[in-house]
């Protein structure tokens, strides 16, 4: 009866191991489906497509006037600069101008140690003086020779005074007539000397050689100013840069390829990069008659048909070459499309752009010629009622599957 009873006290285990096992694999189930939700999210959002504005290109007339059939940029320029100097090196006393100031054509700009100058100018002048009154003194010394002689000679004449009087008398003179000579020559010497030394006091004042705006200011009152380099860091060799802001004309680098499209006298629009909105009008003066060997481009300048002040050298603009001739409604117009100028990408010298086709893209090279306004003209690779890819994404890839979200 014990030994029954003690048996009735064990723990019986069986039930709770099988509620332990369905409690385990119902915990795996349970990551398994997480795993498997979190895996189908992840591949539907790695799959998803990438959406783009498109546009769609349409037909247009090449031949049209005023079209833009080249783009460039460059920079405003002066053709008339220079770097105010001095002929003479010295130290700079005082400068009477500053950056922005308007000059005129010779206006005193600064001026030198006149010291040095002076005191030469003074020793010359003194010369001077000493030789005009030698030569004042020579010429009445002539007059007395004048009348000795001639009254030696009636002494002669009466056998009062002998020959050797006369010929004493006669010689005296032409010693006098030849020293005057020889002393108004060294006055004239003595007065160009002075003219000189004036001439160099005056070049202490340095000048605006024409009308402009001072650009620059290079240099300081006390130090030393050189027309040329004297080789060391402290010699200045300019005052100032002055601009004539009358001569302010446009430079832009041409690509040799299409220097065709350019012609002298050619209507031109140029953009300042710091005014986009300003529009300005000018035409082509020169093509210069040289290329670039490096950069394969040739320069051209244009002319501005109006001055402004907003206009600055050294300034960045963007230029668009006008075809203004008017159409010969005898030849016929060669077919084309225009595209948003936003769709064309460049790289390595060509022109490209992304159709999209069966909800895919595909990368197509095309030729542009010009632009109209924010369209640009093309000549070949793209037909009308195309669909682009305007400003496109650097993700894009041939084949790629877009969504289409049309402008």
């Amino acid at each position: 009866m014990a030994a029954a009873s003690i048996h009735d006290l064990k723990i019986d285990r069986s039930g709770d191991e099988g509620s332990s096992s369905r409690a385990l694999w119902m915990t795996v189930a349970l990551l398994l489906v997480a795993l498997l939700l979190g895996l189908a999210y992840w591949l539907k959002d790695s799959h998803s497509t990438l959406v783009v504005k498109t546009a769609v290109a349409l037909a247009g007339d090449q031949a049209k006037t005023g079209t833009t059939v080249l783009n460039a940029s460059g920079y405003v320029t002066a053709r008339r600069s220079a770097t105010v100097s001095s002929k003479v090196t010295g130290k700079i006393i005082e400068i009477l101008v500053e950056e922005g100031d308007t000059v005129a054509e010779g206006q005193v700009v600064a001026h030198l140690d006149p010291v040095n100058v002076q005191g030469v100018l003074e020793l010359v002048e003194a010369q001077l003086v000493a030789s005009e009154a030698a030569t004042a003194e020579t010429e009445e010394l002539l007059s007395e020779a004048a009348l000795d002689l001639n009254r030696v000679s009636r002494l002669a004449e009466s056998m009062i005074a002998s020959q050797a009087d006369f010929d004493q008398a006669k010689a005296r003179q032409a010693s006098l007539r030849a020293r005057l000579r020889r002393l108004v020559a060294e006055v004239a010497v003595a007065a160009r000397q002075v003219a000189v030394r004036r001439q160099e006091l005056e070049d202490l004042a340095i000048r605006a050689p024409f009308d402009g705006v001072v650009i620059s200011k290079d240099a300081q009152p006390g130090e030393v100013i050189s027309p040329a380099s004297a080789g060391s860091g402290f010699t200045r060799t300019g005052i100032c840069t002055v601009v004539d802001m009358q001569s302010l004309e446009i430079e832009v680098d041409v690509n040799e390829s299409y220097i065709n499209r350019v012609s002298a006298g050619q209507s031109v629009t140029a953009v300042l990069d710091a005014y986009t909105d300003w529009k300005i009008k000018g035409a082509v003066i020169a093509i210069v008659p040289a290329a670039d060997r490096q950069k394969a481009t040739v320069k051209v300048r244009i002319g501005l048909a109006d001055l402004d002040a907003r206009i600055l050298p050294e300034m960045g603009v963007k230029v668009s070459f006008q075809n203004g001739a008017e159409p010969d409604s005898k030849v016929a117009t060669k077919p084309s499309v225009t595209i948003p100028s936003q769709s064309l990408i460049e790289a390595s010298g060509q022109s490209y752009v992304w159709i999209v086709s069966g909800g895919k893209v595909e990368r197509r090279a095309i030729r542009v010629g010009g632009s109209q306004g924010q369209r640009s003209v093309v000549e070949a690779g793209v037909r009308a009622g195309e669909v682009l890819v305007v400003s496109p994404p650097e993700e894009l890839t041939n084949g790629l599957e877009v969504d289409v979200d049309a402008l």
